[in-house]
């Protein structure tokens, strides 16, 4: 028990750290390419500091028209500077959004990744059933304290069910179904049975739980995945 409780402290631990180097490396990733992106931007009195360098180099302009030319182009520069500087707080802040999306991917992919393993964890071990208590007058199904209102057809065959394990025996659809109906299991439909375990599932609501509390035994037939010391009907 101490070996699987310090496997697990360092799977979290190393799940911890793969989660920190991955931000890290996300920001400092996204970081490098601001910098090189602002850097390759143009500067916003670029424009400006030409119009001005127009007007020093052609002061012999003295027209209305000429110096009416000279002021649209020191409008137009003014215009473009302001227009580039937008660019960049638009470009700023839409590399914090993907910098929070990035890290929200690679959040979920983790979780995804974690819930995967638990999954196949609890697929290998089967579901822990401490008690199973089966309540034919109420219609209903305790299982580890949560309770479960079933169809009197559901309760049936769950009992059936409850019975062979606590014998150790695995039902095949026809003999769930002569049980239920007290025909003989040669004169009953396989099918007839495997269409009572799929509406116990479908009663039973939760796919994962009833999956693997009613184990379908290839070639064999069906049986519950509980100890039969847990087992209680009443």
């Amino acid at each position: 028990m101490a070996d699987t409780n310090f496997a697990a402290s360092d799977a979290l631990r190393s799940g911890n750290r793969i989660v920190i180097w991955g931000i890290a490396a996300i920001v400092a990733i996204l970081a490098l390419a601001a910098v090189l992106l602002f850097l390759s931007l143009p500067d916003a009195n670029a424009f400006n500091a030409r119009v001005e360098r127009i007007f020093v180099e052609n002061d012999a302009l003295t027209t209305g028209e000429q110096i009416k030319l000279l002021e649209i182009l020191a409008q137009s520069g003014t215009a473009f500077s302001a227009v580039l500087t937008s660019y960049r707080m638009v470009i700023f802040i839409l590399l914090i959004f993907a910098t929070g999306l990035l890290i929200a991917a690679l959040v979920f992919l983790l979780m995804i990744v974690a819930l995967n393993r638990r999954m196949g964890e609890i697929e290998r071990q089967g579901i822990q059933v401490s008690s199973l208590l089966i309540s034919r007058a109420e219609n209903a199904v305790v299982l580890n304290n949560m309770e479960f209102k079933l169809t009197p057809a559901a309760v049936e065959t769950l009992s059936v069910l409850a019975e062979a394990r606590m014998d150790d025996d695995v039902l095949s659809g026809a003999e769930i179904e002569a049980v239920i109906s007290g025909k003989s299991s040669a004169d009953c439909d396989e099918s007839a049975g495997a269409m009572r375990i799929k509406r116990l599932r479908d009663a039973l609501g939760n796919q994962m739980v009833s999956e693997l509390l009613v184990k379908n035994i290839a070639r064999r037939g069906y049986m519950l995945a509980v100890d039969k010391d847990a087992i209680r009907m009443i």
